[in-house]
């Protein structure tokens, strides 16, 4: 039998879930960008962030700084910056990675594979054709091919330039 490791999933599998909300903290950090938290962009109402456990290279989360859990508790303002931040997003993605296409959307709930349900968010995920293949299916294992703070790095260039 082979082994496939994948030991950035345990930090996620044993960190705290409970009375804790990472995009609450996120928002309150005091920094605009702030690599630790992976920050990329701060609005007036909402932020942009890498996720930390991506489905692929570039995968970002459009975060508001209200913690709601449901679209129909975000004010107008709200979710006009944040699908303003996402047509960014995808122009940055595009400029910066070359994806050839994209997945873009919102888990609402638990049961709807909403990993932090509690506080809603909007998924920005580039794609390459031939980026899927049997390791997610047989080993429950994805293959990221480059790491978290190198994708920071090539994305924080073009998200210092942006102004909404």
């Amino acid at each position: 039998m082979q082994y496939l490791w994948a030991p950035w999933r345990m930090k996620y599998i044993l960190s705290e879930k409970e009375g804790f909300c990472v995009f609450c903290d996120c928002r309150d950090s005091d920094c605009t960008f702030d690599i630790k938290k992976l920050v990329l962009y701060r609005g007036e109402k909402s932020f942009v962030i890498l996720n930390k456990f991506p489905y692929n290279n570039g995968h970002l989360m459009i975060v508001p700084y209200q913690h709601v859990c449901k679209l129909s508790d975000i004010d107008d303002e709200t979710m006009t910056e944040m699908m303003r931040l996402a047509k960014m997003s995808e122009q940055i993605l595009t400029k910066a990675m070359n994806p050839e296409g994209f997945n873009i959307g919102i888990n609402m709930g638990q049961v709807a594979g909403a990993g932090i349900a509690d506080h809603i968010h909007l998924h920005i995920v580039p794609r390459w054709n031939g980026d899927t293949n049997f390791m997610p299916v047989l080993g429950d294992v994805r293959v990221i091919p480059e790491a978290i703070e190198e994708t920071y790095k090539t994305l924080i260039k073009y998200f210092c330039k942006e102004e909404i």
